[in-house]
């Protein structure tokens, strides 16, 4: 079934909107989910609570493109529950990432002047200027919370060509947010 009938059951409050989500991307959240947990147990609960959260936020909003719609929803319960088993002490993969992004994206919570659609805006112009490779790299490691070794046995590619591209792109994006107004 295609997103647009699956948005339609949403609308029109369908259980089966919920299976048919589940045929089309359950496996995709779990991996996604699984990628930033490592933990089944709580894969299956926030691949079940994006389900919720979805039923309960598609009507009124109606995604544009479904699939990243909800990937973002499992992605943001998927480190919500990261920081609350984790509150004292950080995970060393998440701690990583974030840090590998921290000189390139402005701490938002911090400084009012700049929302998150702005910078969500500026990301999307600036990722659309690289190559596909180096596209593929930046999300899968950045959104997906893929290892760099995943990312490198993906594309085919040696993990020092990975580790250069992210290097390189992300020297790119602090730049692009400079010139966007957008200060680090």
């Amino acid at each position: 079934m295609d997103d647009n009938k699956i948005i339609e059951l949403y609308f029109a409050r369908d259980e089966a909107a919920i299976k048919e989500t589940k045929i089309a991307y359950g496996k995709k959240l779990d991996n996604l989910s699984f990628d930033i947990l490592k933990n089944i147990e709580d894969t299956l609960e926030c691949v079940n609570d994006t389900y919720l959260k979805t039923w309960n936020t598609v009507p009124p909003q109606k995604p544009t493109y479904f699939y990243a719609f909800i990937s973002k929803i499992c992605r943001h319960l998927c480190f919500d529950r990261l920081d609350y088993q984790n509150a004292k002490k950080r995970k060393f993969e998440t701690v990583t990432l974030s840090d590998e992004l921290a000189n390139c994206i402005p701490d938002t919570l911090n400084d009012a002047e700049f929302e998150d659609k702005a910078i969500g805006d500026a990301l999307t112009i600036f990722l659309n200027t690289l190559s596909k490779n180096h596209r593929l790299i930046f999300m899968r490691r950045y959104w997906f919370c893929e290892p760099i070794s995943d990312v490198a046995n993906h594309l085919k590619v040696s993990e020092s060509k990975v580790k250069t591209s992210l290097h390189r792109t992300r020297i790119k994006l602090r730049a692009y947010l400079e010139t966007e107004g957008i200060s680090i």
